[in-house]
């Protein structure tokens, strides 16, 4: 007596076509929900970040005029924080530990003396680089 056994294969259950594509479309609705939530608090901590720079040169920039009796002028910049101007004697620095940073899009902050709202203008142009701008393309202005 010869005892044949018989292999059937096992069919191993899977996920149908329909069901993948519910699981696709309900991770697309809370991806695009989630997204332009978090993209725009990227947005928001950088321009924190640039209000934060430009605070701590506002302190440098003032600890600088009270050693020398003035700001930096346009053409010594923000440069005037880190490296004595040639022609001052009074020069008590360097006011920054570091060198001067870039703002959090890549690009150096602005600095004109005398400035058109006050002793001197410091800011930022923001994520566009365009002057003006609203939300995050907005200009990042010392003391605004």
């Amino acid at each position: 007596m010869t005892f044949q056994t018989r292999f059937t294969p096992r069919r191993t259950r899977g996920f149908t076509l329909l069901e993948l594509l519910v699981v696709m479309v309900i991770l697309g609705m809370l991806a695009g929900y989630v997204a332009p939530k978090y993209f725009a608090q990227i947005g928001k901590s950088e321009t924190n970040t640039a209000r934060s720079q430009i605070e701590a040169l506002e302190k440098a920039l003032d600890m600088f005029r009270i050693d020398t009796g003035r700001y930096p002028t346009s053409d010594e910049g923000l440069l005037a924080l880190t490296h004595a101007p040639a022609d001052e004697s009074r020069w008590s620095g360097p006011y920054l530990k570091k060198s001067v940073p870039s703002d959090p899009w890549g690009r150096p902050y602005i600095y004109r003396q005398p400035g058109e709202q006050g002793d001197y203008d410091l800011f930022s142009l923001g994520k566009d680089g365009q002057p003006g701008g609203m939300a995050e393309a907005a200009d990042v202005r010392a003391g605004s």
